[in-house]
């Protein structure tokens, strides 16, 4: 088992993945919430990436913003 350091780690399903000629959007599923990853079309086809697939988001932000309105 691969083990990270990162905390932020969000179990989802792969719903759609729309391929550009560098880059990809992979859009998930997490507990109804749609989070949107964008990596290189190397790493989807690398990962075979398609809908329906179980997968982990690993969020990474060097910065958090609190909004109050």
């Amino acid at each position: 088992m691969m083990k990270i350091s990162g905390r932020n780690k969000l179990q989802a399903t792969v719903k759609e993945v729309i391929k550009g000629a560098v880059m990809a959007k992979v859009v998930m599923d997490y507990k109804g919430e749609v989070p949107v990853a964008a990596i290189t079309t190397d790493s989807v086809d690398d990962l075979n990436l398609k809908p329906g697939d179980q997968v982990t988001a690993l969020v990474k932000a060097t910065e958090m913003m609190v909004i109050k309105e």
